[in-house]
């Protein structure tokens, strides 16, 4: 009889345990939980009104309207592919640039200067604090005829050149130049991750300092390469104050497009059609790379094998 009373107040203990676990755990999700607000209704609900205008007709502002694809026929059958090329083109011409220029100065900031690599990540910080648009402005008035820089070189030199405002290349200086911190930080944070050990047992086994480079050096940073080389890609890729404030329209991107779809021609559905395909082309892009990187070795919560 007692062990009766015992098994069935085991079986009887049993629920009020699992309530207990549930409690336990609770609190988590209740800390988690302003944060899954957030996300959901700043960055999911946006992207999910953006998804269904793109089925809605053209002209439309609600979603009262029976689904449709003639948004997505409108894209690929009309001329926004030649947008979204000349925005691959330089997104992909502006992430080479970076990967040559960024290098050195990482690999001296990773290794070589030593505290002077804080006063120069200070002193590529500070701009960011200055308006995008602002700052491209300053270029104009830095390029434009008669400007600080043709204007100079004619008032001290007598040389009267040609500005390369308004064209392709100072659309390239222009991404370069507000793009290059979300390059070159990754790649600081990649080349720190190869230890001197590994180089130097390099150099004592005979290798040149091309084959270090190349066999050591640059495969262990790749992770941070391609974390840069990533963000700057997508970034580029959507850009628009550069084409507009340094091109002068002389390229149509992409991102133009969208927003004359969704201004000047009040056309929500359409804009929304382009930015899903850019969307999903960049979302595709981004989990094919990430999908090679291992990111808790870079953030530092790999096991001590």
């Amino acid at each position: 009889m007692t062990a009766t009373t015992e098994i069935r107040a085991t079986e009887t203990d049993k629920p009020r345990h699992r309530r207990e676990r549930r409690l336990r755990v609770s609190p988590g999700l209740l800390t988690a939980l302003p944060v899954l607000i957030f996300l959901a209704l700043a960055f999911a609900a946006p992207l999910l009104a953006v998804f269904g205008y793109s089925f809605m007709p053209e002209g439309t502002f609600d979603f009262t309207f029976p689904p449709t694809l003639e948004n997505y026929l409108a894209v690929f059958s009309g001329s926004y592919y030649i947008s979204f090329a000349k925005s691959l083109g330089l997104a992909l011409v502006t992430v080479v640039l970076l990967m040559v220029i960024c290098w050195p100065i990482a690999y001296g900031m990773a290794k070589l200067f030593g505290r002077w690599a804080n006063l120069m990540t200070l002193a590529i910080i500070i701009p960011l604090f200055v308006s995008e648009n602002i700052r491209l402005f300053g270029w104009v008035l830095f390029l434009i005829k008669g400007g600080v820089f043709l204007g100079g070189l004619k008032a001290w030199l007598g040389f009267d050149g040609e500005s390369i405002l308004y064209d392709v290349p100072a659309i390239v200086l222009g991404l370069v130049y507000v793009y290059l911190p979300f390059t070159l930080f990754p790649m600081v944070l990649g080349i720190s991750m190869v230890s001197r050990e590994v180089t130097e047992a390099a150099f004592d086994m005979g290798a040149s300092r091309w084959q270090v480079f190349r066999e050591v050096e640059l495969p262990l940073a790749t992770p941070g390469i391609l974390i840069g080389g990533l963000l700057t890609f997508i970034l580029s890729l959507g850009s628009l104050a550069e084409s507009k404030i340094l091109g002068g329209q002389a390229v149509i991107m992409i991102a133009d497009e969208i927003e004359t779809a969704f201004t000047f021609g009040q056309n929500w559905p359409l804009g929304s059609a382009l930015s899903v395909i850019l969307i999903l082309f960049s979302g595709t892009l981004v989990l094919t790379l990430l999908s090679w990187v291992d990111l808790d070795r870079i953030l530092g919560r790999g096991g001590n094998d």
